[in-house]
């Protein structure tokens, strides 16, 4: 799995929060199973763009990051748990494949 630092930022606050202990996240960094595929400094502008493009919406950098992710990864998916990516769109237009559970 293919992720960036925002993103995994964004999951231990998420887990210290609801009281579970996060060396399970690094243990998956460990042993490569999630792989962090995203050198922000190089996508600056893009990401500034994508958040300017929904600054109407609540994206965080950490969303901005999968959304550009998916663009450069052409064949991913996008595992999440938030319904604002069934809004945005890569590349302007095309609809960003997501596997997420059922409302």
């Amino acid at each position: 799995m293919l992720t960036c630092e925002a993103v995994l930022t964004e999951a231990a606050f998420l887990l210290k929060r609801e009281g579970v202990d996060t060396d399970a996240l690094f243990v998956l960094l460990e042993r490569g199973v999630i792989r962090i595929a995203l050198e922000m400094e190089d996508q600056l502008a893009d990401l500034r763009t994508l958040m300017r493009r929904y600054r109407d919406r609540p994206m965080s950098l950490a969303d901005a990051c999968l959304v550009r992710m998916s663009e450069l990864h052409k064949e991913s998916v996008i595992f999440t748990l938030d319904s604002d990516f069934r809004i945005y769109r890569r590349h302007g237009n095309k609809v960003i494949p997501v596997l997420m559970p059922e409302d």
